[in-house]
């Protein structure tokens, strides 16, 4: 459900090959070797860009994955509305546009609405900082949702797409909760584990389940142990939040997350796309053959917007 090929292919002005780059924890040959069948491809924007060209960095992230991913790579399909996950072929991959904060829009929703259109599936309100929307994590005042903010969530609910809240603040994520006919998580572990601001407290996660959401952890080492970033971080210290997860609730609402492209310490043997499978192994180690059929692809597929 999240990955930052796309910002990095902007920042590289379109010198990586998405089939085989190296530079790209997620690409072609990689998405083959993980089988991943489907993967969200977020547009992020960096808050420090003046605000009257963020609108325009979003037009171009999606010419990138109109022409470098999808314009390249017939076998990749884009998915603008969730039914057509089940019209992929064997041999074709599913992708999905996500918004990682909506600051780009300043406060017209004319500019949402024209991304919808382009395909966005998911929406996170805001990235750490505070916009017009809502409080981001890193924003010590920590407000929730605007009246802007609750806006866009009412359109978000009438086009069937998510409401990340990954990165919201935790007033955010209440009202949220409240108002979202959607919503989800889409790279967050657990904040009993590891107190990165990031994570998902108990009771987040209970409300989550509450509402029948979806909780994509994410492979991150600083997401997953204390001073991740400066100590070796394996798989088996990233199955404990999965089982956290079971613990509270979460067994059918459990996915996969990643954010790959957008991380810069990685999980041994979980540093890209290709290395998903070495994540199911384990997984099977401690879960059922169905549960963790569920984590893999079943729970996302049961919980499509409809």
């Amino acid at each position: 459900m999240h990955c930052d090929v796309l910002y990095k292919m902007q920042v590289n002005q379109g010198s990586l090959d998405f089939k085989d780059s190296n530079q790209l924890e997620v690409n072609l040959k990689r998405l083959k070797e993980g089988k991943v069948k489907v993967q969200a491809f977020a547009i992020f924007i960096e808050p420090s860009l003046p605000s009257d060209q963020q609108f325009a960095a979003v037009l171009e992230q999606i010419a990138f994955y109109q022409n470098d991913v999808l314009g390249k790579h017939p076998e990749v399909k884009q998915i603008k509305k969730w039914s057509d996950i089940h019209e992929l072929k064997e041999n074709e991959i599913g992708s999905f546009l996500t918004l990682e904060g909506v600051s780009s829009i300043g406060n017209d929703l004319d500019k949402l609405e024209y991304l919808l259109d382009a395909g966005i599936l998911s929406v996170g309100l805001t990235w750490n900082p505070a916009n017009l929307a809502a409080d981001g994590v890193g924003e010590p005042r920590g407000g929730g949702l605007t009246t802007f903010g609750f806006e866009i969530v009412k359109r978000l609910n009438e086009r069937k797409v998510f409401t990340d809240v990954s990165h919201l603040s935790v007033q955010g994520f209440w009202d949220v909760m409240k108002h979202a006919s959607y919503p989800i998580a889409t790279h967050s572990n657990v904040l009993s584990l590891c107190s990165h601001v990031r994570n998902l407290n108990d009771d987040q996660i209970k409300a989550m389940v509450e509402r029948d959401a979806m909780i994509h952890v994410i492979f991150n080492p600083t997401f997953t142990i204390e001073d991740g970033e400066n100590n070796l971080v394996t798989i088996a210290d990233l199955i404990p939040h999965v089982e956290r997860l079971v613990e509270l609730g979460a067994v059918n609402t459990i996915g996969f997350g990643s954010d790959f492209d957008g991380i810069s310490t990685y999980i041994e043997g979980l540093s890209h796309a290709g290395e998903t499978q070495n994540f199911i192994q384990a997984l099977l180690e401690r879960f059922t053959e169905e549960e963790v059929q569920g984590f893999a692809s079943k729970n996302f597929l049961n919980h499509l917007p409809k």
